[in-house]
């Protein structure tokens, strides 16, 4: 069998794109990753196969078929405070936790409601009480954030929160035994 170089070359990109996955479309828009993407602001995932029709759709990156993603939002809620682009570099800025404290983290789950207001809607994981208060806190008295949109109407989002204080600080490794 024969092969020009042009379909060497056309066989070789649908290999790489085929090692890639699915296509991933979040509210009409191609992006790398579906990752980041809180669940709880997905009202709808449909998965296209890699057909005939679906490429001709999307083109050649939906060889391995689509992941249509539909928010309950066309605009994500958007956090500016002054000199803060996002929450979590404000939070940081805004509780008391100093270079001498030992390493804290927490992890949460914010609800921004269509007012604009974030409120703590579940705890994933803190090292210590202590440190939860105080960004409980800082959020509680955070300014406002713009808040997500649907059709032109304000609407609420969830959001994900990982704060690590002091910055640059490590937490300690955690010792466990190990018994052979």
């Amino acid at each position: 069998m024969r092969h020009t170089i042009l379909s060497i070359l056309l066989l070789l990109s649908v290999a790489t794109l085929n090692a890639r996955g699915p296509l991933y479309v979040v509210n009409g828009t191609v992006v790398d990753s579906i990752e980041n993407i809180e669940q709880t602001n997905i009202a709808n995932i449909d998965v296209l196969p890699a057909t005939e029709e679906t490429i001709a759709k999307w083109g050649i990156e939906a060889s391995e078929g689509v992941i249509l993603v539909t928010l309950k939002y066309d605009t994500p809620a958007e956090f500016v405070a002054g000199e803060y682009n996002n929450f979590t570099t404000y939070l940081a800025a805004n509780i008391k936790w100093h270079d001498d404290m030992p390493a804290e983290r927490v992890s949460l789950r914010i609800t921004v409601d269509s007012h604009g207001r974030a409120t703590v809607s579940k705890v994933l994981q803190s090292t210590s009480r202590q440190f939860l208060k105080r960004v409980q806190r800082a959020i509680d008295s955070s300014p406002l954030w713009h808040p997500a949109t649907k059709d032109g109407k304000a609407v609420e989002s969830t959001h994900l929160v990982n704060l690590l204080l002091p910055e640059g600080k490590t937490l300690p490794i955690e010792r466990s035994v190990i018994i052979l």
